[in-house]
């Protein structure tokens, strides 16, 4: 927090000559390409009216190339103080959505009708936030467990593989 007011008040209090110092600090926080091209353009712009403010030629007042770098400058200012702000507040931010890593977790397969145990990948944990502890602890419920029983089409399958040994060992009675 501190950091961003000290951006801000750098851009605003220079004029906007060093709006160019809030996106590199941006640029160098988020490590995205685009932050990068943002602050390159915005120190383009700096530099490009910092030129016209020393070309002009009026003694008292501005004349026409020292009033374009102004309002450069100042437009640069509100546009990227704007974003700056807008990105920072983003990036810090805890509500955030989780960035995609390209890691998908496997699915559980089912083996004859029971769910097998997933496979070991990365863990991904969300920052914890430490809370106060509450000053009564909820009474404890216990919920009590179904009975687990195999899926209907597991017992089927051992039926059959049971008649086709019963019916296999018949034969080797009979025939022997």
């Amino acid at each position: 927090m501190t950091l961003r007011v000290m951006f801000v008040a750098l851009a605003v209090v220079t004029c906007g000559l060093f709006a160019w110092a809030a996106l590199l600090r941006l640029a160098l926080v988020t490590r995205k390409a685009h932050d990068w091209v943002l602050f390159g353009v915005v120190t383009a712009l700096d530099i490009t009216a910092l030129a016209l403010v020393g070309i002009d030629k009026g003694e008292d007042e501005f004349e026409g190339p020292g009033n374009a770098g102004m309002v450069i400058l100042l437009c640069t200012l509100v546009a990227a103080l704007a974003y700056y702000l807008y990105a920072d507040i983003r990036h810090f931010s805890p509500y955030r959505a989780p960035r995609f890593d390209g890691h998908v977790p496997q699915q559980a397969q089912a083996a004859y009708g029971y769910p097998q145990q997933p496979a070991p990948g990365p863990v991904h944990q969300q920052p914890t936030q430490f809370q106060q502890p509450p000053l009564q602890p909820p009474p404890l419920q216990q919920t009590p467990q179904p009975p687990t029983r195999p899926a209907p089409a597991r017992i089927h399958q051992v039926r059959a593989e049971l008649d086709e040994l019963s019916d296999y060992l018949r034969k080797q009675e009979g025939g022997s």
